[in-house]
């Protein structure tokens, strides 16, 4: 199965650690189901200012480590109007996705507490399974 007839599984894509994390995840995913891999890079509105929207380099070098690993993918992105779990649901509706995976970050005990993350409602209001992915801190 090859191009628009595979599943495809949908990451979202920051670079960082949690970022490279779910690109790892997403890669064995599409490995194990023989999919494809749709990223899904977006800024909450400023890409200028916005460490997490990805410049060219590292979209390339994202792609080339899929690659690599005998994964198709398929790069978007996206200027969000501040909602990134807007664009990633949205997202994963219009280009029928099976998975999204996601990167998490460690949190305090306050920021778990006040966790109206991106990550939180992708995990609430997503139609398709969610692979939430988590950095092991370094005392894990």
């Amino acid at each position: 199965m090859t191009g628009e007839g595979r599943v495809k599984i949908l990451v979202g894509y920051v670079p960082t650690a949690e970022g490279e994390a779910a690109l790892d995840a997403a890669a064995a995913e599409a490995k194990l189901r023989g999919a494809s891999v749709l990223l899904l890079n977006t800024s909450r509105g400023d890409s200028y200012i916005d460490t997490r929207y990805a410049n060219q380099a590292e979209l390339d070098a994202a792609q080339a480590r899929l690659r690599e690993l005998g994964v198709e993918v398929t790069i978007q992105q996206a200027v969000s109007s501040g909602d990134v779990a807007h664009e990633l649901l949205k997202a994963a509706e219009a280009k029928d996705v099976k998975l999204i995976v996601l990167g998490l970050r460690r949190r305090s005990p306050v920021g778990k507490l006040i966790l109206g993350s991106t990550a939180q409602r992708v995990l609430l209001e997503s139609p398709v399974p969610v692979l939430a992915v988590k950095v092991p801190s370094p005392r894990d």
